[in-house]
């Protein structure tokens, strides 16, 4: 549990932010794609060479493509997954009250939560994965915690009269972390070496479809340079640490 717990600090810590000082917005906006890139590239140089070692590539490939088809699915017709990475409203500029739009979010946000604790839980328990999957998995997932917060903050600061309200409410969404990672370790021992690698597999899906979906969103908002150049400094800040873990 120690990685969720970190991972859920730093949401924690960015919620925080977001809430009380609205001048972080800028450093969310600009973080955004650096950590879409992050995970990318963990997605690319850790998660699919282990996977496909469990899977084969063809196997592998045809579970990442599920997750991404499914999250993507969820995103476009029920609630979008991530508030740092949608494009449809300019969250950096909310200065009015928004009715209605804390629920449905902090909703997503929990559950988003919950299947990053899941997921970097699976990694530690699933066999043959690597530590070094592990580490960068929680890397990966605790660098776009803090866009994430961020922006969640700033969402749902918006939408409240309160700001004790929004934070109490972003951090029972942040929480949902430790819940899921809690949930993996009590049905770990159910879902066999097989059930482990698939969920991580589906993970790495998700995984890759924020990474291009943040990247994306900053494309629609400020054109191809902001998005991309941060986008392949956190891609190649991937490979680096894939260098230093090995």
């Amino acid at each position: 549990m120690v990685a969720p717990t970190l991972i859920t600090i730093i949401a924690l810590l960015s919620v925080a932010a977001g809430v009380w000082l609205s001048s972080f917005q800028r450093l969310a906006r600009r973080l955004v794609p650096f950590g879409g890139g992050v995970l990318l590239g963990v997605t690319f140089f850790f998660m699919l060479p282990e996977l496909a070692e469990y899977f084969h590539w063809p196997g592998a490939l045809v579970w990442i493509a599920v997750g991404a088809g499914v999250l993507a699915f969820i995103d476009r017709f029920v609630y979008p997954v991530c508030p740092s990475c949608s494009p449809v409203h300019d969250h950096g500029n909310c200065e009015t009250r928004l009715h209605g739009f804390a629920g449905p979010l902090l909703i997503a946000a929990a559950l988003h939560s919950a299947v990053d604790g899941w997921s970097v839980t699976a990694a530690g328990h699933a066999s043959g994965v690597t530590a070094t999957l592990g580490a960068a998995l929680a890397a990966g997932i605790g660098i776009h915690k803090v866009p994430e917060g961020l922006a969640l903050g700033l969402i749902t600061r918006a939408s409240m009269a309160s700001r004790y309200s929004a934070l109490a409410w972003c951090a029972a969404a942040e929480g949902a972390t430790l819940a899921g990672a809690a949930s993996e370790t009590m049905l770990a021992p159910y879902l066999g070496s097989a059930g482990l690698h698939a969920l991580l597999a589906l993970a790495a899906g998700s995984f890759l479809y924020l990474g291009a979906h943040a990247v994306h969103g900053e494309v629609r908002r400020s054109g191809p340079i902001p998005a991309f150049v941060p986008a392949l400094t956190g891609v190649a800040g991937s490979s680096v640490l894939r260098f230093f873990l090995r």
